[in-house]
């Protein structure tokens, strides 16, 4: 719940951020000159792509949260079985060790969603968050592009877990 409240603050304070500098670009081009207006442009450029990012991340949030929900009723969540150091930090050999695991378990089936996602909380609790989210997105791709029941099941995926492709 603390997480989902600090992203939404965070969010808000982005919107708002993005509403100031948008109206300062609007007032650069109001001004009139070749100089304003091609500053007020230029500002203008920047909201856009500020909330093309919070879009494209917000997605990833909900759709990796929904792969958590579906995963949790199915009873195929990860286990936290790794050991910390008394201030709380995962142990990074722990860590490792079930990294290792979630790789196996992934190259043995590329193609389900579910060892991508243990793959990528592993990742995440390894401190690579780069692969973790790549793992992620890997997951979040496979459960859309699944088969309907009963239906032949998605091919196996490309690249191989744990080489960064």
């Amino acid at each position: 719940m603390r997480a989902k409240i600090s992203y939404l603050v965070t969010a808000a304070v982005l919107v708002f951020y993005f509403v100031l500098v948008g109206s300062r670009g609007v007032l650069l081009i109001e001004h009139g000159t070749l100089l304003t207006i091609t500053f007020g442009v230029a500002v203008l450029i920047l909201p856009v792509i500020g909330i093309w990012f919070l879009w494209k991340n917000t997605q990833f949030v909900r759709r990796a949260n929904a792969l958590a929900a579906e995963l949790d009723t199915e009873g195929g969540l990860p286990v936290d079985e790794l050991i910390r150091t008394p201030g709380g930090r995962i142990d990074r050999d722990s860590a490792d060790a079930v990294f290792a695991r979630r790789r196996e378990e992934t190259e043995d089936s590329p193609g389900d969603w579910r060892c991508w996602f243990r793959l990528a909380v592993a990742y995440q609790d390894a401190r690579d968050t780069p692969r973790a989210r790549k793992a992620m997105q890997r997951a979040i791709a496979l459960h859309m592009n699944a088969a309907p029941a009963g239906a032949a099941g998605p091919s196996a995926a490309p690249g191989t877990p744990g080489t960064g492709d």
